[in-house]
């Protein structure tokens, strides 16, 4: 089954098109509270979420043991509920194809995030890997998406249209990985109108700012709305179940 298949009967089962980012911020309790807290919000989403994203940033800052809780936390998500791995790799092919085995064959991961400005043969050792995913970084939901992402070129076209233009080679190629984007929920509503048919993953919600309202024309595919901080770091008494569930409440209301 090819990813975004997988990705739509997820959404299609749930009725929930979130995806819970996973952003541990090492605490007075290290290593041990960020590891129990994952596991519980992760027991405790899971009947909300659409996918989890661990940020690989985190994880890494906290050396190698933070390398093995990242394993931990893959190991904890239901098989039914796919991953997106946050990496944002990006380099010449031979080292992409490390990567690739990093994400793919060693953690597992279902899809994972690419920066791919460094063109299309840095991407092609992600595309051969049957029922995965990469979502190439196109409009992302920093203010600095305007120094090049949002840049207009002499043809009419911005700057992240020549990066679905890769995917929609890949799709034509037709290559076993599903490509779909990065777009930030910051962006007004002609960013959304330009994306190609394929899945997004779109941050910017929450603490961001973003407006859901923008969504409204993405009805039917198998987009995800990332919320990392609002659900692990809000700050209310609620638990984290009750933060996704109403995460996801909002973001469904906003989709129909």
């Amino acid at each position: 089954m090819r990813y975004a298949e997988r990705l739509q009967q997820r959404i299609a089962r749930t009725g929930s098109r979130l995806c819970v980012g996973l952003d541990p911020r090492l605490v007075e309790g290290g290593l041990a509270d960020a590891r129990a807290m994952l596991l519980q919000v992760i027991a405790e989403t899971s009947p909300h979420a659409a996918a989890f994203k661990p940020n690989t940033a985190y994880f890494e800052a906290m050396g190698s043991e933070g390398i093995r809780l990242l394993e931990d936390v893959l190991d904890a998500v239901p098989d039914d509920i796919p991953v997106i791995l946050d990496a944002k790799r990006s380099d010449i092919g031979e080292t992409q194809k490390q990567y690739a085995r990093a994400c793919f064959d060693q953690w597992k991961a279902d899809a994972v995030t690419l920066n791919p400005f460094l063109g299309y043969d840095s991407i092609e050792p992600f595309l051969d890997h049957d029922g995965k995913g990469v979502y190439l970084l196109a409009v992302t939901s920093n203010p600095g998406s305007a120094d090049f992402q949002r840049r207009s070129l002499a043809d009419g076209r911005k700057v992240f249209e020549l990066v679905t233009a890769l995917g929609e080679r890949a799709r034509s190629e037709q290559r076993l990985t599903d490509v779909g984007y990065v777009v930030g929920l910051t962006q007004d509503d002609d960013v959304f109108a330009r994306m190609p048919p394929a899945p997004l993953l779109i941050p910017g919600l929450g603490a961001q700012g973003g407006d859901l309202a923008s969504l409204a024309s993405r009805r039917g595919l198998p987009d995800v709305v990332n919320v990392s901080r609002g659900i692990l770091y809000a700050g209310d008494n609620r638990g984290f179940g009750e933060r996704a569930r109403d995460w996801a409440a909002r973001i469904a209301e906003a989709m129909r």
